[in-house]
């Protein structure tokens, strides 16, 4: 493949800056298209949605708080009548209710309610409402004027989803550039895994968008699109570019430096796709639709960075290669047999095997006490806790109606039942002396022989309360036909389950895959055993301190980070299929160097020395490139985004650092012979199937000499 795209290099080029086009073409189009991050997809509390979208009388809502100023003056009050007239003229209005005076008197809100129409109608009627509202705050003086409820802060989350994912990307790519510079030593060489990772995340959006025509999408999809596609090209274009370097340091042609680069660094960075897939592939065995559409997400965003660094940057290499030119000491290092034996990771891999099991107890150690607060974690989406305040005029809004009306947006618990409404209202007088002290809102008749009630409850609307309140309500529904139980509890009740009932299976196809997939890799038993051990170790730590972090409020203040109470379980789910993937990712790396020469007939106390030697720097580089690009989606300013950014940062920084350079040349000291144990009649299904980056490579012999003038 490396020869081909090489050689064929126009070709690959044109294909992919067509591709590029289309991607940037759809990057406006598809945040247009996405949904509010509506969690409850395939359960209960969701199917209760749809139901009052389908065939209730249930609508989207705006709702305009006049804050300040003497709202029951009768000058305010004209003001109020003259715009509410106003918005009621408005295309797509279904109706305005009443102006609600606060219990203080200092304010008053305005609830509008959205008729069904297409999404793109509903977006010019709600700007044209909101706009007008927004006029009260020169009309009434002292007053001023926030607008929220369902629509707009869909609306709103999706543009700050926007302008996250598009921040992280312009303010990480000049550094991650500068950092190869620094790495490769010249621009040229810099260049080619941007450029692959730019091209990535185009294909990227344009999959997303294909996506979205017949799937409900939301603005996380595009996060975790983003952080696959850059994360993932700027490794293995790294990857390649190196070994690329060093064939051309050993003596080897461009075209020939090439073919022998994709030969192992190609055929390491094929089993890498394959190991990330593989773990994301857990996604799929949960029932939660959102869940899944992430997992489809993040298998084709990664086979798409894959593609991109086996094919564009071979053909980038054809345009380039020549002038891409390995340093003289990398020369002069070529040229001395034993140079993986001496540099700084070689002498790192050396202090661990000179005390193999103290250095495996104390790194094991320091990850169990950095995993120990996960075992508090408690999951709780973020919603309303999640959004800033300071762009998010409908979550100020929220605040503004729970403060001085003692309305939840999003209350804890809704009954949606086939009943009146005054058969509804009878029902839910009898929770009156429930221990979670509910308080019924009058029920709603939303459609034909179709009502709802919403239940308030003092504390977090996601509390143990709340969620033991929807178990005692769904064991005693209310007569008649059929019902349903939606609203904040309801949701994470649904949403847990689903994430605990499909966990087993999602565990046993990553553990599984990485199994199946180490051993035909490396012939051994042991290897994939000691790596799933290590990298659960690993994502442990990780979990500990995003609890620590996002629960417990831990650095919050340095960190500038939302304190939400608890974790996120599509984060939770996300961070352990994408750190798990990307920890078998680096695994691959220096795996596949000390694979090479134990191929060679080294000893494994050696292999480890030179493997290590050999990756370390690019492990290292690849981990803190990572980093960078997570640095930017850890600043996000939703929730949502700031965990998945801090957890893969976390994740990433643990895996590079402490698991790779330390613990896993200690822990192959210690196994010694045993890391390549296998069962005997294992050993023709390894030689049959087996995936390795060695073998025969092509012109081994140098075609020319490279000398140190």
């Amino acid at each position: 493949m490396g020869r081909v795209c090489y050689e064929r290099r126009g070709w690959v080029f044109g294909i992919w800056l067509l591709v590029m086009v289309v991607g940037g073409v759809a990057f406006s189009p598809l945040f247009s298209t996405l949904a509010l991050n509506k969690p409850s997809q395939g359960m209960e509390s969701n199917v209760a949605r749809q139901v009052l979208t389908a065939e209730g009388d249930y609508y989207d809502k705006l709702i305009a708080v006049v804050d300040g100023g003497d709202v029951r003056s009768a000058a305010t009050g004209a003001a109020v009548d003259r715009a509410v007239d106003d918005v009621r003229d408005i295309a797509g209005i279904k109706a305005v209710d009443e102006p609600a005076v606060s219990a203080d008197g200092t304010a008053l809100a305005i609830t509008v309610k959205f008729g069904k129409m297409p999404k793109s109608e509903k977006k010019e009627s709600l700007r044209a409402a909101s706009d007008r509202l927004h006029q009260l705050a020169g009309e009434v003086p002292g007053a001023k004027v926030v607008v929220g409820g369902d629509e707009p802060q869909a609306q709103e989350t999706n543009s700050v989803s926007g302008a996250d994912t598009l921040r992280a990307e312009l303010s990480t790519l000049p550094i991650v550039l500068i950092v190869l510079v620094v790495v490769f030593g010249g621009l040229l060489a810099a260049l080619l895994p941007l450029v692959a990772a730019i091209a990535a995340v185009a294909a990227s959006f344009a999959m997303v968008l294909l996506f979205s025509t017949f799937l409900n999408l939301d603005s996380t999809v595009i996060s975790v699109v983003s952080l696959l596609g850059l994360g993932l090209s700027i490794d293995y274009g790294l990857l390649l570019v190196a070994r690329y370097r060093d064939e051309l340091a050993a003596g080897h042609s461009p075209s020939r430096a090439a073919a022998r680069t994709w030969a192992t660094a190609g055929r390491t960075i094929l089993f890498s796709g394959l190991t990330v897939s593989a773990a994301l592939t857990g996604l799929l065995a949960f029932d939660v639709a959102r869940l899944q559409t992430m997992g489809a997400a993040g298998i084709s965003a990664t086979l798409v960075s894959m593609l991109a660094a086996l094919t564009l940057t071979g053909a980038l290499l054809g345009f380039f290669g020549k002038r891409i030119k390995p340093s003289q000491k990398a020369i002069a290092k070529a040229a001395r047999a034993d140079s993986s034996e001496h540099g700084g990771f070689a002498r790192l891999a050396r202090f661990t095997q000179r005390r193999p099991l103290l250095i495996t107890l104390l790194a094991s150690g320091l990850l169990l006490v950095m995993a120990l607060p996960g075992f508090t974690a408690t999951p709780k989406l973020p919603q309303l806790d999640g959004l800033p305040r300071d762009v998010m005029e409908s979550a100020r809004a929220a605040d503004l109606l729970e403060e001085k009306f003692d309305f939840a947006v999003q209350p804890p618990v809704i009954v949606v039942a086939r009943t009146s409404a005054v058969e509804l209202d009878q029902w839910a007088q009898r929770w009156t002396d429930d221990p979670s002290a509910p308080r019924a809102r009058p029920a709603e008749q939303t459609g034909q022989d179709l009502a709802m009630v919403a239940f308030d409850m003092e504390g977090d609307s996601q509390s143990q309360a709340a969620q033991d309140f929807v178990g005692r309500v769904r064991a005693d529904r209310p007569p008649g036909g059929e019902s349903w139980v939606l609203g904040d509890a309801a949701v994470i009740v649904d949403l847990w389950e689903k994430v605990v009932e499909g966990l087993p299976l999602a565990i046993a196809i990553v553990l599984i895959s990485m199994f199946v997939l180490l051993f035909l890799m490396t012939g051994s038993l042991a290897v994939p055993i000691k790596a799933i051990f290590m990298n659960v170790l690993s994502l442990g730590a990780t979990i500990g301190v995003m609890v620590a972090i996002f629960q417990h409020g831990w650095l919050s203040g340095p960190l500038d980070t939302l304190t939400v109470g608890g974790l996120s379980p599509y984060i939770l789910v996300l961070v352990a299929a994408f750190a798990f993937g990307f920890s078998m990712d680096y695994e691959v790396f220096l795996l596949g160097r000390i694979k090479e020469h134990v191929d060679e007939g080294q000893d494994t106390d050696t292999a480890v020395r030179r493997g290590l030697q050999r990756s370390g720097r690019i492990i290292t580089s690849a981990g803190l490139l990572m980093l960078i690009v997570f640095v930017g989606f850890a600043i996000a300013d939703l929730a949502d985004v700031e965990e998945l950014g801090i957890g893969l940062f976390l994740a990433v920084f643990i895996d590079a650092t402490l698991v790779r350079c330390v613990l896993v040349p200690s822990t192959m000291t210690l196994l010694g012979k045993w890391n390549w144990w296998a069962p005997r009649f294992l050993r023709p299904v390894h030689d049959r199937f087996q995936l390795r980056d060695s073998g025969n490579l092509p012109d081994d012999e140098p075609e020319f000499e490279l000398t140190r003038r």
